[in-house]
């Protein structure tokens, strides 16, 4: 673990099925900022328990270097659940992504299943399903006192389950994306971002970053490696966001405007919570170098 939890990068984070032995290889040379072996939507069936060895072998040689290393597991309804949970038990990822989560309650059961991980060992939760998006708070707010860091919006199983038309601008689930932000929020997460389904289509793909980045989420979930490099672009701090956040912190730190909590930082007049944001980009341009 490279940097807290709250300020690690999550710019870039792709999904490799745990079936592929040289997808499994190649996570160790990609620049994305983490990577999730899935064992659930891209392994068939009669693969899953051959998937789950694969990944558990990978995960005990190791080589990850700094990339987070995430593994979906399925879900405990099905006949593979509660033995993927045993044997990352054991295995110790950075974190366990779990899908077709529908309250609070159900999420505590991965939680309690995970209680004999080592304690660096996160929950990270798809936003996938109808009925969860009416108990988004009731999610999020496990955070306090469980594993769990990070939601992740299943953006095409919800489109599916909604039976909505999803376009470029991706108006059917504007509401769905500022909710899991705004919840992610109020309870100290990292939010992720859908996936972006066209391969061939870099100019859609960085608009549709750009778009999950003015919704608030901290990075992307990606379906291949050359989608890594606009996520991590787009994602990043700018050279102008930088400047500003240098410019405030310098301002708040002089002697001579100490105990005072508004400012005038390049004409514009800063509060206290403009530091805070000032210091956490700050702090993610730090983890990311």
């Amino acid at each position: 673990m490279t940097a807290p939890a709250a300020l690690r990068p999550r710019r870039s984070v792709l999904y490799l099925p745990g079936s592929n032995a040289r997808a499994l290889d190649k996570a160790r040379t990609l620049p994305c900022d983490a990577v999730v072996l899935d064992l659930e939507d891209s392994v068939a069936p009669e693969a899953k328990e051959s998937a789950r060895a694969m990944v558990i072998a990978a995960l005990t040689v190791g080589g990850f270097g700094r990339r987070e290393v995430v593994v979906r597991v399925n879900a405990l309804s099905t006949p593979w659940g509660e033995a993927d949970l045993e044997a990352l038990v054991r295995v110790a990822p950075d974190a366990v992504l779990v899908p077709k989560v529908i309250d609070a309650g159900d999420l505590a059961r991965y939680d309690q299943r995970l209680s004999g991980a080592p304690g660096p060992t996160r929950l990270w939760t798809m936003i996938e399903t109808c009925r969860c998006l009416f108990h988004l708070d009731a999610i999020a707010g496990l955070a306090a006192g469980s594993r769990l860091a990070a939601v992740v919006v299943g953006g095409n199983d919800l489109a599916k389950e909604m039976r909505v038309e999803v376009g470029v601008d991706r108006t059917p689930l504007h509401t769905t994306l500022a909710m899991t932000v705004a919840a992610a929020r109020a309870h100290g997460l990292t939010a992720l971002d859908a996936v972006f389904n066209a391969l061939e289509d870099p100019t859609s793909l960085e608009a549709e970053c750009r778009q999950g980045r003015a919704f608030g989420f901290d990075g992307k979930t990606l379906i291949h490696p050359n989608q890594i490099d606009a996520a991590n672009r787009v994602f990043s701090p700018s050279a102008e966001q930088l400047a500003w956040a240098q410019a405030v912190a310098a301002a708040f730190a002089d002697p001579a405007k100490a105990g005072r909590g508004v400012l005038r930082v390049q004409g514009q007049m800063v509060e206290l919570l403009h530091l805070a944001e000032a210091q956490r980009v700050l702090a993610i341009a730090q983890a990311i170098t």
